[in-house]
């Protein structure tokens, strides 16, 4: 189990319920959440993923990402 961090574009709770059934859905993902306050957005995944893995679902939702 690996946990990765991504700087990101989603910003709020909209954002979040947007991109929520997507990380639900992947089940090498035991957890994720985002850092709304931080002024990176910053995606914390805690799964069996590479980094493009992860930066490929969060695009397939809408948003972008990229390594922190």
């Amino acid at each position: 189990m690996k946990t990765l961090q991504f700087k990101t574009n989603i910003n709020c709770g909209g954002c979040i319920k947007a991109v929520t059934p997507t990380l639900n859905g992947e089940k090498a993902i035991q957890s994720w959440q985002v850092d709304t306050t931080n002024p990176n957005k910053v995606l914390t995944v805690t799964g069996e993923l590479t980094d493009d893995q992860v930066v490929a679902l969060v695009e397939d939702a809408g948003f972008k990402a990229e390594k922190a």
